[in-house]
């Protein structure tokens, strides 16, 4: 691990002043991504800024027909909080599929979004539910977020805040997990949202996307078989030693079947 200078701010002010004087500054919360990558000398922040400790970006709320999940709330506080289990039970039983009891009492919504990783369980359900990301600055619909691998529309030293999910009338996420990180090989969040029919695939590819033809089908037919015969075409997606893009194109039609019947009930 390289030297690097440490800082603890007291508000968002202060964090958002600290990136600004920083050569090269990363934000760090739960730490599961850029600790690890600091010890591998895979990255060298010259700072870091800990916002683990900003009480106004952690907290669950319920705003009208809206679930807002403050950038600092815990995957574990999301996954046991009664409010959503009450609203968006499919959010709730995603955040408690992400990782292991040890990954869940640090990782951090915000962090997850913020990196972006393209086996990540909560892209699919920002943009399965049709939510948007608040930062410190404005505001980004989930469909204009997420940009390419690891790539997000964020600027340079922007910090999310808070994250809102609209309640849909029904939901559910479905996974096969790598049996070793619990990372998604392919996850699907299927919902009928506020906006519509949507389906979102993390896992398959550099970032998440939508299937737009299951969505037409589900619209006409909210029922497994209305997607069972939808191929997914293989080219662009993730191949790697975990699995290779045929098979995680097979997986998409898999999971989203086993999520709409999950969403049945």
């Amino acid at each position: 691990m390289y030297a690097f200078s440490y800082h603890k701010p007291e508000t968002k002010d202060d964090a958002v002043r600290l990136f600004g004087e920083g050569d090269d500054p990363r934000y760090v919360a739960g730490g599961h991504t850029i600790l690890p990558s600091m010890k591998l000398r895979l990255a060298a922040p010259s700072d870091l800024i800990d916002i683990s400790g900003l009480d106004d970006l952690k907290g669950i709320r319920i705003e009208g027909d809206n679930v807002i999940i403050g950038a600092g709330t815990r995957h574990a506080d999301v996954a046991g909080s009664n409010d959503v289990q009450a609203t968006i039970p499919a959010l709730a039983d995603l955040a408690g599929m992400i990782g292991d009891f040890q990954v869940r009492n640090r990782g951090t919504i915000g962090g997850s979004i913020a990196n972006a990783d393209p086996a990540a369980d909560y892209p699919a359900a920002l943009v399965g539910l049709g939510g948007t990301v608040t930062t410190n600055s404005r505001q980004i619909t989930a469909d204009d977020y997420f940009l390419d691998l690891f790539e997000t529309a964020l600027d340079d030293g922007e910090l999310i805040t808070s994250v809102s999910f609209p309640k849909p009338k029904r939901a559910a996420y479905m996974k096969f997990p790598n049996p070793a990180s619990r990372y998604a090989i392919v996850g699907v969040f299927v919902a009928e949202a506020a906006d519509g029919f949507r389906v979102a695939v993390t896992g398959a590819g550099p970032c998440v996307f939508r299937v737009a033809e299951m969505e037409s089908a589900l619209k006409a037919n909210f029922a497994a078989e209305a997607v069972a015969d939808i191929k997914i075409a293989e080219d662009g997606l993730n191949s790697d030693i975990h699995a290779a893009a045929d098979y995680r194109a097979h997986l998409v039609t898999v999971m989203a079947k086993r999520a709409v019947i999950k969403a049945l009930g």
